[in-house]
């Protein structure tokens, strides 16, 4: 599940990044990562803890 979760977030980042490179969206990386960098926590949480009951 990790590992999806990984890829996820990868795809998101660089979509981000492209829009940005486009002029599509003017969007601050720092500003997104600040304020969401809590969701990632939550989000590893929550793999661990299915991980170890799928066990």
């Amino acid at each position: 599940m990790l590992g999806r979760i990984g890829a996820v977030v990868l795809i998101v980042v660089g979509a981000v990044f492209l829009l940005n490179n486009l002029g599509f969206a003017h969007l601050s990386i720092r500003e997104i990562a600040g304020t969401w960098w809590p969701v990632l926590l939550v989000v590893a949480g929550l793999s661990l803890l299915v991980r170890r009951r799928n066990r």
